[in-house]
């Protein structure tokens, strides 16, 4: 409990599945957590719940990142309760496979507010409160950008400009010691996908035979690629992507 000690972190997107699981591996890891939520105010309770009972901080703090009035009041909440700011992990997001045929306005700006703009709202937010010594910005992108299912062209492409917004970002923000960095997990098993029906299909057969490791991710095998990157261990590297997908390609 030593690597992120006094560190604060914001981890969007944190009430359930891989930002869950990220926020309580950073307070295990000595930060103090804020738990944002769009919708789901009982899962980022017990979060917090779950982290507090093992002796960490954090707080739970509702809004919407698409929301510029929302993402300000994120951090503001930050601020008054901790003091300062060191990590934001963008981990919110949405998403929702179509074919061509059925991709609707609704559909595009459903994914690019959240997925894209969220990202960009949160960032330039952080950016604001991180202080001298800088801080760690952790995009959750895919690997779906690199493996192009079809079906999934709106989603495909929110997450290719996450990989570019990571590398724009990183030569922006790099002069005011902000490191950007993403994850890029390959299929991983959260509830989300238990909800789309994914589970036990043959379309996950199909992928874990493609996957080296020979199975789906977890949360808890993308937590700790974050908390690497949001700790001096990773204070070298900027502007890259860690493709966490079992092999995936």
């Amino acid at each position: 409990m030593s690597k992120l000690k006094n560190k604060v972190a914001v981890v969007t997107g944190a009430s359930k599945g891989i930002g869950a699981s990220i926020a309580k591996s950073l307070a295990a890891e000595g930060a103090a957590v804020v738990v944002n939520y769009a919708s789901s105010k009982e899962g980022a309770e017990r979060v917090t719940a779950e982290i507090v009972e093992k002796g960490g901080k954090a707080i739970a703090v509702h809004g919407d990142v698409a929301k510029a009035s929302d993402v300000q009041r994120i951090f503001a909440e930050t601020k008054k309760a901790f003091g300062r700011l060191d990590v934001l992990v963008n981990n919110a997001g949405v998403y929702q496979f179509a074919p061509l045929e059925e991709i609707t306005e609704e559909h595009f700006h459903r994914h690019f507010n959240t997925n894209v703009l969220g990202l960009l709202l949160a960032t330039r937010e952080a950016a604001k409160h991180f202080g001298a010594e800088g801080g760690s910005v952790i995009n959750i992108g895919s690997a779906i950008s690199r493996l192009t299912p079809p079906a999934s062209a709106v989603y495909t492409a929110t997450k290719g400009a996450v990989d570019a917004v990571t590398r724009v970002l990183s030569k922006e923000l790099g002069p005011k010691k902000i490191r950007v960095n993403s994850i890029n997990p390959g299929v991983v098993e959260t509830e989300g996908v238990h909800t789309i029906g994914f589970i036990g299909t043959d379309f996950q057969k199909q992928l874990e035979g493609q996957t080296p490791l020979g199975r789906i991710g977890q949360p808890a095998d993308i937590a700790p690629v974050a908390v690497f990157l949001a700790s001096a261990d990773s204070g070298w590297l900027t502007g890259e992507t860690v493709v966490a997908s079992g092999g995936l390609r």
